[in-house]
């Protein structure tokens, strides 16, 4: 039996073509039942207080580069989205005195601009390395601060972005929020075009792909609009640059914060079950990590909601 069309996109492959019996079984599950979702290698966590949940999501910047050591250099993948964590993570490495000589980081994504063929400049609005470096790499001290060649944007050229993960520097965590579209990073549905015309990439596919140029899906245009552009969709690229599966199957640990202010209440339990039941479906990439071996899943309880019906 064929796979229905998106109920969003009719030519893109999104959470809206799986069965509808796992999205409604989806949209029951409590919070109890999301916490009884934990499995070896994938782990759900809760927070009661948006306080607690960003400090723990800076702390494993931290806890990650405590570990580097000029013999055994040490990294963080980190997100745009969410980003309160960034300036606590600042303040935490200039109150330890924690130096970042050794330290990398890398960007899980950024904007491209198709006329310039290169990823936009930092001095666009939505520039997510002009985010990184404002929020965190700025505020730290300067004798604490992280080399310069130590901090990885992906660039429109990503020669030099893939080579720094296989440049003997190991990623201790990598971390992500969760999108509309159920993306980490933007691994985003593919188009339903060509070979994926009638079924999308099998997991096996899609986990072969390393960090790349992708058109976004309309969802995930829209999303960054509300999240980041006061809803203006006119001032979003349509073309990003983004760490790929192949990298972060590279990263010890894949860690995942959801706040409540990026996906709905439906999506934070959608892909917690696939996870947790090995459902791994590339209409919904964040679904892949089933097969990562170390997942964690992080809520802050006020931003679960509820998938009832109530009329606004």
């Amino acid at each position: 039996m064929p796979r229905k069309l998106s109920h969003i996109a009719p030519d893109w492959w999104d959470y809206t073509t799986l069965d509808s019996s796992l999205i409604n079984d989806a949209a029951k599950l409590s919070e109890k039942d999301l916490r009884q979702l934990s499995r070896p290698g994938f782990k759900v966590v809760m927070y009661d207080t948006l306080e607690d949940f960003y400090l723990a999501e800076a702390l494993e910047y931290i806890a990650a580069w405590r570990q580097s050591t000029a013999d055994n250099p040490v990294g963080v993948c980190g997100p745009i989205g969410p980003t309160e964590q960034l300036p606590l993570v600042a303040r935490l490495v200039n109150e330890l005195g924690l130096s970042l000589k050794t330290s990398h980081f890398w960007g899980m994504d950024e904007w491209y601009d198709v006329e310039t063929k290169k990823e936009v400049p930092i001095t666009h609005p939505l520039s997510f390395e002009k985010a990184d470096r404002e929020l965190l790499f700025n505020r730290i001290q300067k004798k604490l601060a992280m080399p310069d060649a130590n901090l990885h944007f992906p660039k429109g050229d990503v020669k030099e972005f893939v080579q720094s993960w296989n440049a003997g520097v190991r990623c201790a965590v990598m971390q992500g929020g969760q999108g509309d579209i159920k993306h980490w990073a933007f691994n985003d549905p593919l188009k339903r075009t060509g070979k994926y015309k009638n079924e999308p990439p099998t997991p096996e596919e899609y986990r072969k792909l390393g960090t790349r140029i992708v058109e976004l899906h309309p969802i995930t245009l829209a999303q960054n609009a509300r999240t980041s552009g006061g809803g203006n969709i006119t001032m979003v690229p349509k073309t990003a640059i983004t760490v790929g599966p192949k990298e972060t199957w590279l990263a010890e640990k894949v860690s995942i914060w959801q706040a409540g202010t990026h996906d709905n209440p439906l999506g934070q339990r959608l892909t917690a079950l696939m996870i947790s039941k090995g459902l791994a479906d590339s209409a919904v990439p964040m679904s892949l990590l089933a097969d990562h071996p170390n997942v964690q899943f992080n809520y802050f309880r006020g931003g679960l909601g509820s998938c009832s019906v109530e009329m606004h």
